[in-house]
């Protein structure tokens, strides 16, 4: 089912070309017709977000959680190998020191071509890692806090915004 968004005219002129997943631009003239009424509506499933290019908001998401579930990987792993292996540890921590995890795969690239026990804590970092987001990543969780911190912050943003022009109105 389609849901329907009022559009004020003001914003219908910054469209420079029909968003993929909105119907209401099909011709010069419906454009005109369009622009000239006060508001239209646009029968959309979900926002045009622009400027992310190659990838959706959502694919971009995926990959900073994908990186991340690398991260908890590796200390999960370097925390068991710190009770059982402590060479292995120590090995892990240094190539650390010398490797960004800023990029997960590629990480896991360089330590799989390091050596041969490297490459067995490299293999254990992508067990792991898939474990863990299968199994134990609680995603209605995360859902549920970024829906939280989303409404918590702009509550809080527009609360400062609002005491701070108050107060300086009031001063006035």
């Amino acid at each position: 089912m389609e849901s329907s968004r009022i559009v004020p005219l003001y914003q219908l002129s910054f469209f420079p070309s029909k968003p993929d997943s909105c119907r209401g631009f099909a011709s010069p003239t419906r454009q005109w017709k369009q622009r000239t009424t006060r508001t239209t509506r646009l029968h959309c499933q979900k926002m045009y977000v622009p400027g992310f290019g190659e990838a959706s908001p959502e694919a971009k998401a995926a990959t900073n959680l994908h990186n991340f579930f690398t991260y908890i990987a590796v200390k999960i792993v370097m925390a068991q190998l710190e009770s059982y292996n402590p060479e292995a540890y120590v090995e892990l921590l240094e190539f650390l020191d010398r490797n960004s995890l800023n990029d997960g795969n590629k990480f896991c690239a360089n330590l799989m071509r390091e050596s041969s026990r490297h490459k067995a804590l490299a293999l254990r970092i992508l067990e792991v890692r898939s474990a863990y987001c299968k199994n134990d990543f609680e995603w209605e969780n995360l859902k549920r806090l970024a829906f939280k911190m989303v409404n918590e912050s702009n509550t809080e943003l527009m609360r400062n915004y609002v005491l701070e022009t108050s107060h300086e109105e009031g001063d006035k």
